[in-house]
């Protein structure tokens, strides 16, 4: 990639590595670097899951983007990079989506499929169905940390700010799905909140038309961070392997 200048994010110079980056490429520590995977769920990512059965019905993309994801937290994992997964959802009896006096309730292509469509009342995106389990292909490991969410942002209402400030946490690099509402409303909440924040192009599926991959891509990499690949973020922690 073409970079005109590396940034550095942390203050240990001596332990960090360079990750490719637009608009600038990034010089990180992976003790201070942790991988958000958002949304990697049935739901999103597997025929007869929600996206599948509601009117977006699109899920073509994700069998690329598991594949790439699970290459980024194979290397993560063996650089000791902490792997984060969110996963979006509510209790079975969606008191957490809340009423029609929250926009969730409005908004949500979720609780309007299920509204068209009562018999999937307590199938979709309810915590302890299959369709918000995490895909088989990326099964979380005993090292890999769960947060459950309940809102597009992985930040609200949730313990993921006080996870990652605890571990002293500064450079996030995001993969899953949606690119456009789950992926972007993270990131940028992580910006507001001092992060460094990285999406890997290549591992992250938009919902909708591809012009909205592109406009969040322009988003990320002009206003809220940086822009990377998956095989960027390989080699770059591999540099940390290859030091040890």
């Amino acid at each position: 990639m073409q970079t005109t200048s590396i940034i550095c994010t942390g203050g240990n110079k001596e332990s960090s590595v360079t990750l490719q980056a637009r608009p600038e490429s990034l010089q990180i520590d992976p003790i201070e670097t942790a991988v958000i995977v958002i949304d990697m769920q049935n739901a999103y990512a597997s025929s007869g899951g929600y996206v599948d059965l509601s009117p977006l019905g699109d899920v073509t993309s994700a069998p690329s983007i598991i594949s790439k994801i699970a290459k980024v937290l194979t290397s993560a994992r063996a650089a000791h990079v902490p792997v984060v997964f969110l996963q979006n959802g509510w209790d079975p009896e969606y008191i957490e989506a809340g009423t029609p006096l929250s926009p969730n309730w409005h908004k949500s292509n979720a609780l309007k499929t299920m509204r068209t469509k009562p018999e999937l009342r307590g199938k979709l995106l309810a915590r302890g169905s299959w369709d918000y389990q995490i895909v088989d292909a990326l099964t979380p490991k005993a090292e890999d940390i769960c947060i459950p969410k309940t809102r597009y942002s992985a930040f609200f209402n949730s313990q993921l700010d006080s996870v990652l400030r605890s571990r002293k946490i500064r450079n996030l690099v995001f993969v899953g799905i949606a690119t456009n509402v789950c992926v972007e409303s993270t990131l940028r909440d992580g910006f507001h909140l001092e992060y460094f924040c990285t999406m890997l192009e290549d591992a992250v599926s938009q919902i909708g038309p591809p012009m909205m991959q592109e406009a969040t891509v322009f988003n990320v990499e002009k206003f809220f961070g940086w822009v990377s690949s998956s095989d960027d973020f390989c080699r770059a922690v591999e540099q940390e392997e290859v030091r040890k």
